[in-house]
């Protein structure tokens, strides 16, 4: 695209930050006064100039060195505000430029379902029948012909059961205020329909005046919070997604591709259940994080509850009010009459009125169901259960009361009630109406069932040892567990997990963190008894290292009731299963050994079979990339997924791999539909979890038409990978994999040689990042360490990445990568291009070169040596940033010659020119929260300082858009 088109493709961008700005600018000098104003915009103005070099790059510092701190919050707060108005900005250019490109009926752009048909098409026809066997195998699609698809057996073997979840995790970095979420949901909504009008129309001018109201209450809205974030609240702000996006899109999505596989392999039983179904860690996910009791998961799972059964309610409530249908003027089926019949519906005013009739005695039933499994009924009264001697009447979302009905024992039951008014609709020639609202509800009770979003639950499985040594001291088992040699716990696990007496008695008494510990899981089994079994799907294991601790987790499954081990005539059965988590570099490396080695347990491996032979594992970007730098981990993590690809083949068991990724990309993050591409083959086979996090959820969900594109793009990406050959590699794929080995060993060694191997590191870390002002940013209710100790193997993944995000080196993302390919390449030219080609045809190379880029395009080594200052030992200061800045240009120019461009956002012109427009912007905000933590750390404890500090970190976040 030439200049001038890329200057008019972003002027109305310019212009919605332009005008936003400006109200923004008014409301502050009419409130703040016109002195503020003045230094706000001279600041401005100076922070342009330094972008443009027309300034040193001191003079933004110069300017607010020495800044009263009265003067100082108000700036930080005005250019906080101004980026947040920004996100906003581009965000409607990105719906603007998605309209353009439909409006001049361009073919479909990539991550998107349609585009992902027609690639499903091309396929097809390349293929050699309609009963193809699968070429997914090993190396997926390399062993048959490049790019034709599987046939229709195939397509039905893998998408039988598929499977894509995206689950909302409890490790939240969105730092903005549910208030200051609301306020700018409003204004999006006001630009929005600014666009549609003209300023001589009337509704402009309205328009204009309410986002002044708007602007005005962000401004009076503190952005940081009084208190840390309680699970409780968590739980709340996870749940919100739903009312606001997923109970509708979701649904939709899983109609729309069931609807068009089916189309294009008639005959075939694909997708039995909804493709889409979402999960959560909120208040399940107990991993360092003692908040989380048994009390907390009760509250998750039948809040969760609460929102499918009172969505269920309400839309029951508008059916029945749609439906009037006369019996005198339509056919009505004896499946329907029976069930009008059934509809506790008297009412001589409904007697010819078979739907609605048939309708309020699905409330009636659904309405019982709520009473038994939460206590209440969701809507309007919500929490009072049905009153002393009223057993024959119950309430209704909307204060109907009606005989007590049998409650529905499963979603299917509800489910097939729906299914008769559906069909009966369809007999008469009412398939038009059948396919509105009806077809809404069906949907989300298959896709929601009683339990809405599954929670899993994980722990540490240091924990579980201990846990498990308690057990069996009481019980008189063994006395000391700890002690015994891996073999012989294998040994003594496996014979308590083939039998189904419970070590424990009512009499039992454990140490304060067992009795918790079985607490939390008890709470689990009575979530399942009372929503179902999807309620709880998954037991997780961080530090997974061994097959103990896979049967560990088993045992407390099995102790709490949720994992009945079976008998002779009996198979075994959970509804939740054990899945390791594999997380450092080492543990990736071992996964697949670990497994397999499980998997020759018999206990285990029929426990697996009583599955269906489905196995899930889950990989750790966080801590691997913590252990051994961006380059390595993301290398372990492909390398553990062809291992557990091959482990899968060999052993017979149904793969599925559960990626934790993070926001960022020093934590897994980038576009999750490249990054699926980007998996080996084989490793998706229609079955794709993955963690979302921090602010992403927001940004990805808080939205209909955001939600839907990004939801889609997961699906995508997922049939893609499992139904095409994506890898592109062919024969090549083995020296690929070799030399990549290489690269990532030179690339972890010089990770090590700063993170692991440089004395005083720690204390340059903490020295010259926010990192002890992130744990007071009330972010969520984890704490920032596992353990109080001064080391980087126990700080969790969000502060550590956060901290480089907030000084602008971003070192999580990139440090190692250049050192390793300077290094590999040497002076060899031929080397070089065969780097450029792996390039050009891998998107995994290509995937993570590009992730790299967006977070150097962030970085800024300028304003990281500003920080570098506060680091008062000026040796320690002079050779960490020394090596850090001799990195970061290595790894630039090696960037370079291997894409042939010296841009570093050459392929992604979007983010490029999000940058242009924003990053004068941090400026002023990173020299501030620099002279805030020095006088914090000269001993200026006041509370306004502490404030800026907190302010600074809440702009930078949310310009920086994936800062933890």
């Amino acid at each position: 695209m030439r200049e001038d088109q890329i200057e008019a493709a972003t002027a109305p961008l310019r212009d919605d930050i332009r005008f936003l700005g400006a109200i923004l600018g008014e409301t502050i000098r009419d409130h703040e006064g016109p002195e503020v104003f003045d230094l706000i915009e001279r600041v401005r103005v100076e922070a342009f100039r330094v972008r443009r070099s027309e300034v040193e790059r001191s003079a933004v510092a110069d300017m607010l060195r020495d800044t009263d701190i009265h003067v100082a919050v108000p700036l930080i707060r005005a250019f906080s505000h101004f980026l947040l108005l920004a996100n906003l900005a581009e965000d409607l250019q990105r719906d603007r430029r998605r309209a353009v490109h439909v409006a001049a009926g361009e073919p479909p752009q990539g991550s998107s379902l349609a585009a992902t048909y027609r690639a499903l098409d091309a396929a097809r026809l390349r293929g050699r029948g309609p009963e193809e066997a699968a070429r997914v195998t090993t190396r997926g699609a390399r062993s048959g012909a490049a790019g034709s698809g599987p046939g229709g057996a195939a397509v039905a073997d893998l998408l039988g059961d598929a499977l894509v979840s995206p689950v909302i995790t409890a490790h939240p970095t969105e730092t903005r205020r549910r208030t200051v979420f609301d306020v700018q949901a409003r204004i999006t909504e006001l630009m929005r329909r600014r666009q549609r009008y003209t300023e001589s129309e009337p509704e402009y001018a309205d328009i204009d005046v309410q986002l002044r109201r708007q602007v005005l209450t962000l401004w009076r809205t503190a952005l940081i919070r009084l208190a840390r974030l309680r699970i409780q609240d968590e739980i709340e702000v996870g749940l919100r997604y739903y009312d606001l996006t997923l109970l509708e899109v979701i649904p939709r999505i899983n109609a729309e591709v069931r609807a068009a596989l089916r189309a294009r392999w008639p005959g075939h039983d694909l997708l039995r259940r909804p493709i889409l179904r979402p999960g959560s860690w909120i208040g399940g996910d107990r991993d360092g994080n003692p908040n989380v009791t048994g009390e907390v998961v009760h509250r998750a799972t039948h809040r969760a509850g609460t929102v499918a059964l009172g969505h269920y309610l309400k839309e029951l409530v508008g059916l029945e009010k749609s439906l009037s249908q006369s019996a005198r003027l339509v056919p009505v089926t004896p499946e329907l009459a029976r069930l009008a019949d059934a509809g506790f519906d008297e009412s001589p005013q409904r007697a010819d009125e078979p739907y609605r009739r048939a309708i309020r005695g699905i409330r009636a039933r659904l309405t019982a169901t709520a009473l038994r499994a939460l206590g209440e009924v969701p809507g309007e009264g919500v929490g009072a259960a049905a009153p002393d001697g009223a057993a024959d009447t119950q309430p209704g979302p909307d204060g109907y009361r009606g005989p007590v009905a049998q409650p529905y024992g499963s979603p299917r039951e509800l489910l097939d009630d729906l299914d008769i008014v559906d069909a009966a609709m369809r007999a008469s020639g009412d398939g038009l109406l059948a396919d509105d609202r009806l077809a809404a509800l069906r949907g989300a009770v298959e896709t929601f069932g009683f339990h809405l979003q599954g929670l899993d639950m994980r722990q540490n499985s240091e924990m579980h040892e201990q846990v498990v040594a308690e057990l069996f001291a009481w019980a008189g088992v063994h006395s000391d567990y700890p002690s015994l040699s891996e073999p012989q716990r294998i040994e003594l696990l496996a014979a308590e997990l083939s039998t189904r007496r419970p070590l424990l008695g009512p009499a039992a008494r454990l140490s304060e963190s067992a009795t918790k510990e079985l607490g939390v899981l008890r709470a689990a089994k009575a979530a399942l008894d009372d929503l179902g079994p999807d309620t709880v799907p998954n037991y997780i294991i961080s530090m997974c290292t061994s097959v103990s601790d896979m049967l560990e987790a088993a045992l407390l499954l099995k102790e709490s009731g949720i994992l009945d081990p079976g008998d002779a005539d009996t198979p075994p059965s959970s509804p939740a299963g054990v899945v390791p988590l594999f997380e450092t570099i080492d543990d990736l490396r071992h996964g697949a050994q670990t497994l397999v080695a499980a998997l020759e347990v018999p206990v285990y491996h029929r426990l697996v079979a009583a599955r269906g032979m489905q196995q899930e594992v889950m990989l750790g970007y966080s801590d691997s990339n913590k252990d051994g730098g961006y380059l390595a981990a993301n290398w372990a993590l492909y390398r553990a997924e062809l291992d557990l690809v091959e482990a899968a083949r060999k052993t017979g068991i149904r793969l599925r791999l559960f990626h934790g990724r993070g926001g960022t990309v020093g934590r897994g993050g980038g576009r999750s539909y490249d990054a699926i591409l980007a998996q080996p083959a084989g490793a998706v086979r229609g079955a794709l979890r993955l963690t979302e996090q921090g602010e992403v959820i927001s940004t990805k969900y808080a939205d209909p038409g955001t939600a839907h594109r990004n939801l889609e793009a997961l699906v995508a990406g997922t049939l893609e990978s499992t139904l095409l050959d994506v890898e592109g590699l062919g024969a090549d794929a083995d020296p690929a994999y070799a030399l990549f080995d290489e690269l990532a060993e030179l690339a972890r060694q010089q990770y090590a040689r700063l993170v692991h191997e440089t004395p005083g590191f720690v204390d340059y870390f903490r020295a010259s990042t926010p990192i002890a002002e992130v744990a007071d940013l009330n972010l969520g209710s984890r704490p920032a360490s596992r353990k109080p100790t001064n080391s980087v193997s126990d700080l969790r993944a969000i502060p550590w990445v956060m901290a480089w995000s907030q000084s602008r080196v971003m070192l999580p993302g990139w440090y190692g990568t250049g050192a390793a390919i300077e290094q590999w390449v040497g002076d060899d030219p031929g080397r070089l291009a065969t780097l450029s080609g792996l390039y050009r045809r891998w998107p995994f190379f290509r995937t993570v070169l590009s992730n790299l880029a967006q977070v150097m395009a962030k970085a800024d080594m300028d304003i990281a040596a500003r920080y570098a200052e506060l680091v008062g030992d000026t040796t320690l200061r002079d050779t960490i940033f020394g090596m850090i800045r001799d990195e970061y240009d290595r790894t630039v120019r090696m960037h370079a010659a291997i894409t042939g461009s010296d841009q570093l956002l050459a392929d992604n012109p979007a983010l490029a020119e999000s940058i242009r427009n924003r990053f004068p912007y941090l400026e002023p905000l990173n020299q501030l929260q620099v002279e805030l933590l020095r006088r914090r750390r000269a001993g200026d404890d006041s509370e306004l300082v502490e404030r800026g500090i907190l302010l600074t970190m809440n702009g930078l976040a949310t310009a920086l858009r994936n800062s933890g």
